[in-house]
């Protein structure tokens, strides 16, 4: 648990800082307000009447990940681990966001669906829609909850309140522009929230280098600081992994994390997919993943080096690194969850001092703003319309996303105090997607290429692919199996996408399957391709308008990166 009570963790703002952030926060809530007069419809509210350009979206698609995940949480695994963390990105994100552009979005866009369970429904019929939608209610409520938590942190630091008043305020900031103008305050302010990280996070990252020496005078002192030579070669990342073989390291990073939990991660979850499905058409949708790759490709660059340049530069690092990588308690209370803060506390003078806090703030916003956004639109259209109440009209379900929004916000308030019980909360978040995205994923990816899957195994597979990865996290954690590291959420992925896979096809060959022509839009092989392509005319044409093309500059790209470093 994160102790932030000691003075030294305070950040010491001054009135220049204030001002910075209270500016940002009425932007914030003006996006919000504005956004609120162009809601009529439930469609509106919840898919932003699928009306915006392909660079909003885009920006929105990668700001959303831009949350407790990407900055605290990367930096925090950059202070711990070091370089093998880019593998997030370029093994574990990369891949999965152009797979996602150039083979799922024509299904999810041109199927029309609303959310990525109302295409389980569809697919597989009512259990397995059920167990998804309430399976991915349940992990946006939890992930939003990580975001609030370090929202609030970074307001205990700077105000000194404590960590419940803080969190209670936080969630009220972001719960009053996110129930104003639906997924269209989200996605502009994400869009907003993305620019304010990025001027925020590159000083930083440049006085930091400064301050150590340049690239090389970091490498010189992480060579020689706890951690070592490991932390400064991203494979085999066994100190990732926590394998201790390199053979088993590495097919750990690219089974485990770059296809099970990546893919499960970035092609069925509704957060990141809620934000392409708002374009205004499918060519738009396709490249808002793509888009989003350009940048995520440099995210590394200021989220993982300010955590291994506060890890040799920050006296509690410098003093009790050993300790924490060995799993104890610093006697300042600090953990690697505050490597960014410290770091900020160290090298920013007032001024840039705000505008990086606002950064921080900015990032977990838009992390637990995309977390509610897909969180009222899965609680409302998949569970309350098809199970409740079915025949209402349209003006009922605006309104009562605007109440489960509230509802999800008191929720997230109860799920932060489970957070900040992690002291890496990367570590937390990894544990939460092995659970839930690595069975779907199996599931999703096997049903959209073999028709032969039946109903009965699209909800046997993810309910016994869930519990065999909550099995392994917990023998892992009861010691009875030798994982360390995050080497257990990419063990437990692994096995729930291999379980979900054996039971579904066993249950597939037992059970009967669907009629072929229930199945065309939603299985690869029974769907005309003429219904997969996109219009490459008037505001879609153009060569830098092809989705093709631009995945192939960024697979290039992603690959140079990996050889590189």
């Amino acid at each position: 648990m994160l102790v932030l009570a000691d003075a030294n963790l305070r950040l010491d703002a001054s009135a220049i800082d204030y001002i910075e952030l209270a500016f940002y926060f009425v932007l914030v809530l003006g996006i919000g307000y504005l956004a609120r007069r162009q809601v009529s419809s439930s469609l509106d509210f919840f898919l932003s009447g699928r009306s915006l350009p392909a660079w909003v979206t885009g920006l929105a698609f990668i700001s959303a990940n831009l949350g407790a995940v990407e900055v605290m949480g990367m930096s925090a695994n950059g202070a711990k681990y070091g370089l093998p963390t880019v593998h997030y990105f370029w093994i574990g994100a990369i891949p999965a966001m152009l797979f996602l552009g150039i083979v799922m979005m024509p299904f999810y866009y041109g199927s029309k669906v609303r959310s990525v369970p109302e295409f389980m429904r569809r697919r597989f019929g009512k259990p397995a829609h059920l167990v998804n939608g309430v399976s991915f209610a349940a992990a946006q409520i939890l992930i939003a909850g990580a975001n609030l938590f370090l929202l609030a942190s970074v307001v205990k630091l700077l105000l000194g309140w404590p960590l419940w008043v803080s969190i209670v305020v936080a969630a009220a900031i972001v719960l009053s522009y996110t129930a104003l103008g639906g997924l269209s305050a989200a996605i502009y302010n994400e869009v907003l929230q993305f620019f304010v990280i990025v001027i925020a996070l590159v000083p930083l990252t440049i006085i930091g280098l400064v301050k150590v020496g340049g690239w090389q005078g970091l490498v010189d002192k992480v060579t020689n600081s706890p951690g070592g030579t490991a932390q400064l070669h991203s494979w085999p990342g066994d100190n990732l992994t926590g394998f201790g073989n390199n053979i088993l390291s590495i097919l750990g990073i690219v089974f485990g994390l770059g296809f099970v939990l990546s893919f499960g991660y970035w092609t069925t979850n509704f957060v990141e997919v809620q934000r392409a499905m708002a374009s205004k058409s499918m060519s738009a949708a396709r490249r808002t993943p793509i888009i989003g790759a350009f940048p995520k490709m440099l995210v590394p660059f200021i989220v993982i080096i300010p955590g291994m340049i506060a890890a040799v530069t920050v006296s509690e690092y410098v003093k009790d690194k050993q300790v924490l990588l060995d799993g104890g308690t610093a006697e300042s209370g600090v953990t690697f969850n505050n490597a960014l803060l410290l770091l900020m506390r160290d090298l920013l003078p007032n001024g840039m001092l705000g505008i990086a806090i606002a950064g921080l703030l900015a990032s977990f916003m838009a992390g637990m703003a995309a977390n509610l956004s897909s969180f009222n639109t899965v609680f409302t259209y998949d569970i309350w319309q098809t199970y409740v109440q079915k025949d209402k009209p349209d003006h009922y379900y605006l309104n009562l996303g605007r109440i489960v929004t509230s509802a999800g916000t008191i929720l997230a308030i109860g799920t932060a105090f489970i957070a900040s019980q992690s002291s890496n909360i990367l570590d937390y978040l990894q544990d939460l997607f092995s659970f839930f995205n690595a069975p779907l994923f199996a599931t999703f990816i096997l049903g959209m290429f073999w028709k032969r899957m039946t109903p009965h195994a699209g909800w046997s597979g993810l309910v016994l692919g869930t519990a065999s990865a909550i099995t392994v996290w917990g023998l892992s954690k009861a010691g009875v199996l030798g994982l360390t590291g995050q080497g257990i959420s990419f063990v437990a992925a692994g096995t729930a996408f291999v379980v979900d896979i054996v039971v579904s096809v066993a249950v597939s060959l037992a059970t009967r399957p669907k009629p072929d022509e229930e199945l065309v839009g939603l299985v690869y092989s029974l769907t005309p391709k003429e219904t997969r392509r996109h219009d490459s005319t008037g505001e879609n044409a153009g060569w830098y308008r092809k989705p093709g093309l631009l995945a192939g500059i960024v697979l290039v790209l992603t690959i140079a990166l990996n050889a590189i470093f």
